[in-house]
């Protein structure tokens, strides 16, 4: 995905400690968020490095074909997975390419366990990886992935994002502290 020497990445003096969870920077996020209906509810811990796992079951709402996890799911669990490597370097940043592949079908029912690392950093760039088991830590690998992400100012949010959206999420603690500390101008 580089053509460029990456240089490593450093683990921000405020990020989570190995061991600690990466918490849901917002309730309503499908991977992450607690309170969202239909959500993959994940669960992510920071690792020692620039390493993450994450875990989730496949339900029902989160079926393609009958009885499989859709792809697009399985897609989303690694994408915000190999995105919480953002909150270790303590950088707003948004995906920019991720090229997944899948080795096996992921049953309904299924719990998929995700680890990922940040590979290296080039400017603003930040590559990272994930692996994706099947039911235990160790299990057959269901999906593998690459992603690029770029750092972006926080502004890029409140442009883009929906007003009443925005607004909700002010209000809410998770977010404040999720961004606290960020840049707003990388």
């Amino acid at each position: 995905m580089s053509d460029q020497p990456l240089t490593p990445g450093e683990r921000h003096a405020d990020a989570p400690a190995p061991g600690e969870p990466v918490v849901s920077h917002y309730h309503l996020c499908f991977g992450c968020g607690v309170d969202h209906p239909t959500g993959l509810h994940m669960q992510i811990t920071a690792g020692a490095g620039l390493t993450v796992t994450a875990e989730f079951e496949v339900g029902v709402d989160h079926q393609g074909a009958p009885g499989l996890a859709h792809g697009g799911m399985l897609t989303t669990a690694i994408d915000e997975t190999l995105s919480a490597i953002n909150w270790l370097l303590r950088k707003s940043a948004v995906t920019v390419q991720l090229q997944t592949d899948f080795r096996r079908p992921v049953p309904v029912g299924s719990r998929v366990f995700i680890a990922a690392e940040c590979v290296g950093v080039d400017g603003r760039k930040i590559f990272t990886e994930a692996v994706g088991r099947l039911n235990a830590p160790d299990g057959p690998i269901a999906v593998k992935a690459k992603a690029v992400f770029v750092e972006v100012p926080l502004e890029h949010f409140f442009s883009y994002g929906r007003p009443e959206d925005l607004e909700h999420a002010s209000t809410r603690d998770e977010v404040q502290e999720r961004t606290k500390g960020l840049s707003v101008n990388p």
